[in-house]
C-alpha cells in the first residue's frame, strides 16, 4: 500500500472538487453549471438566506459570477440534463440519473422518514392518494396550495411543539421521501413545488426508481454512490465515502470492497491520517492549486468536519444555532480558500436594504502571513461575490 503525502492528498481533493482548474473566462454558460454538477454529484440545499440560498454558492465558488437564472432553469425545467431534489446528503440537488440510485432509501420511507411522515402514512393513507390525485389533475403545487385544494384534509394538531407541519405537508414530504413525488422547483419564498415523479422525470429515469418497471438493484446503487463519493473527493477514508451520500456501514463497506476488486478504488495511506484511505483511479494531481473561493458552510468540500480537519488543519463548526454570546467566529461563516489552504473565516451578511455585502468579522488562521496575497485575494473575492448578488458595495 503506497503512502500519499498530505500536501498531495490536499491537491487531489481540491482538484476532485473542481478547484484544480481556472474559472471560465467570459460569460459562464449552462454547460459550465452541468460540469460542476457532474463533478460534485450532490449539492446540498439549505433555506438560510443570510448571504443567498446556499445552493447558489458552490457554483459561484468554482465558476465565479454567473446568472442565477441559469441554475434556476436547470432546477425548474423538466428534462434529462437538469437537476432534481432528493434526500441525498441532506436535502440536495442531483442529476435525474442519480435520483434512482436512492431507490433503497425511497423504499424505506415508512421506517426511516421523519416521525410526522411516518404518522401520516399510518393514520391517513387516503390523504396520500388524494395528494397524488390533485397533482395529477392540477400539476405542480406547494403544500399550501394543496391544503386549499384538499379542503377535507385532516387538520394538524397545532398544540404540539416542533416543525408543526400540517398533515398535508407531511403527506407531501412522505411522498417526496418515498419517490412518488419530486420537486418542480421552488417559489420565491423557497417553498417546494411538488409534482408527481412519473410526470416530472424522464421515463427511463422513472423506470429505474422504486416504483418503475426496472428498479435498480441495491448493490448496483451502493457501488455507484460510493464511486460518486470517491470521484468527488479524489482520496477518502471509508467514513468520507459513507458520509457523502449518507450510506450506512453495511451499505458502503461491501461496495468499497467490490470497487477495490475492480480497480476503481486503490487503497492508500495518507500521511498523518489515522485510517486507511482510497484513491479513485481517475483522480488528478495538479502541480499547483491556484484557487480563490469563499465556501458555503454547506459546501461538499467541508461536509465532514473530521475530513476538513485532517486535510486542512481547519476545525470548522456551523454556529447558526449557537447562542450569540457563545459564538467564536460569527453567525454565518464562510471559509476562505486561497491556494490549497483554508486561510480565513468570514462572517458575512447581505444587507439588501443598503445594497451592501457586510463582512462582520474576518478571522485569519494562524500562519496566514505565509500567504502574503491572501488579504488582497479576499477583498477581490468579496467584490466579485457582491456583484454576483447584485449588491453595490462591500463593507467590513
Amino acid at each position: 500500500m503506497s503512502e500519499v503525502p498530505l500536501a498531495v492528498a490536499r491537491r487531489i481533493a481540491l482538484a476532485a472538487q473542481g478547484f484544480g482548474e481556472p474559472r471560465p473566462r467570459g460569460r459562464v454558460r449552462v454547460e459550465h453549471l452541468r460540469h460542476v454538477r457532474e463533478r460534485l454529484g450532490i449539492v446540498q440545499i439549505d433555506s438560510v438566506n443570510v448571504v443567498t440560498r446556499s445552493h447558489y454558492l458552490p457554483w459561484f465558488s468554482r465558476l465565479g459570477a454567473y446568472a442565477p437564472a441559469l441554475l434556476d432553469g436547470l432546477r425548474d425545467e423538466p428534462g434529462s440534463d437538469g437537476l432534481v431534489e432528493y434526500w441525498a446528503h441532506e436535502a440536495s440537488l442531483i442529476s435525474p440519473q442519480t435520483w434512482p440510485l436512492f431507490a433503497f432509501r425511497m423504499r424505506r420511507a415508512a421506517q426511516e422518514s421523519w416521525r410526522g411522515m411516518q404518522e401520516v402514512a399510518r393514520r391517513h393513507p387516503q390523504l396520500l392518494a388524494d395528494v397524488l390525485d390533485a397533482l395529477a389533475e392540477r400539476g405542480p403545487m406547494t403544500a399550501r396550495q394543496l391544503e386549499s385544494a384538499l379542503a377535507a384534509a385532516p387538520r394538524a394538531d397545532r398544540t404540539q411543539w416542533g416543525w408543526n407541519w400540517s398533515w398535508v405537508k407531511n403527506a407531501c414530504e412522505h411522498l417526496f421521501w418515498s419517490g412518488q413525488v419530486t420537486s418542480a422547483g421552488r417559489t420565491r419564498q423557497f417553498e417546494r413545488r411538488y409534482a408527481r415523479a412519473v410526470d416530472r422525470l424522464p421515463r427511463q429515469v422513472w423506470e429505474r426508481g422504486p416504483h418503475g418497471a426496472d428498479p435498480i438493484a441495491d448493490e448496483d446503487a451502493f457501488d455507484a454512490l460510493v464511486e460518486m463519493a470517491a470521484r468527488g473527493q479524489g482520496v477518502a477514508t471509508q467514513a468520507c465515502l459513507r458520509d457523502y451520500p449518507r450510506l450506512r456501514l453495511e451499505q458502503a463497506k461491501p461496495a468499497i470492497e467490490r470497487l477495490v476488486g475492480r480497480g476503481v478504488l486503490v487503497p492508500v495511506r495518507v500521511q498523518s491520517w489515522r485510517h486507511p484511505a482510497y484513491l479513485h483511479r481517475d483522480a488528478v494531481l495538479p502541480p499547483r492549486i491556484r484557487a480563490r473561493a469563499l465556501l458555503s458552510p454547506f459546501d461538499s468540500l467541508i461536509w465532514l468536519r473530521t475530513r476538513t480537519s485532517a486535510l486542512f488543519g481547519f476545525d470548522f463548526r456551523l454556529e447558526i444555532y449557537t447562542p450569540a454570546a457563545r459564538r467564536v467566529h460569527g453567525y454565518y461563516v464562510l471559509p476562505f480558500l486561497y491556494g490549497d489552504r483554508l486561510v480565513a473565516r468570514v462572517d458575512l451578511k447581505a444587507d439588501r436594504t443598503r445594497s451592501e455585502l457586510v463582512a462582520r468579522r474576518v478571522t485569519w488562521e494562524a500562519g496566514v502571513e505565509r500567504h502574503r496575497g491572501a488579504p488582497a485575494a479576499l477583498e477581490a473575492e468579496l467584490r466579485e461575490l457582491a456583484a454576483f448578488l447584485g449588491l453595490a458595495e462591500v463593507r467590513s
